[in-house]
């Protein structure tokens, strides 16, 4: 699992690579919110474009990370999510919830 952060303006941009799931999910919890405290984030994009398999625990940190980002009035997104994984995220409910796109700049753009 490879994770890659980067803050654009007010949005911070997680790049997750391999699997996300309970090896990596607390850790990377603990991280993403780290920094949106700290750096006073008000967006989040997943991108998960190069995500092979999330379980339970990446959900979680996404489900997590939504309402904490929506608490704080900013907004949340997924990027590149590819079968099977964007199959888990619809059948889990999460797309109802945070906005899929395909790609970073569709977003960032808005």
């Amino acid at each position: 699992m490879d994770v890659e952060y980067k803050t654009v303006r007010n949005t911070l941009v997680v790049r997750v690579k391999g699997e996300l799931d309970m090896l990596i999910a607390d850790k990377m919890r603990q991280e993403i919110d780290r920094r949106l405290e700290e750096n006073n984030i008000k967006n989040l994009i997943f991108n998960l474009e190069k995500v092979t398999f999330i379980d339970s625990s990446g959900l979680g940190v996404i489900i997590g990370r939504y309402k904490k980002v929506s608490a704080a009035s900013g907004r949340m997104f997924i990027v590149g999510a590819k079968n099977p994984v964007e199959k888990i995220l619809h059948f889990s409910g999460i797309n109802r919830l945070v906005p899929m796109y395909s790609n970073e700049q569709d977003i960032i753009n808005l």
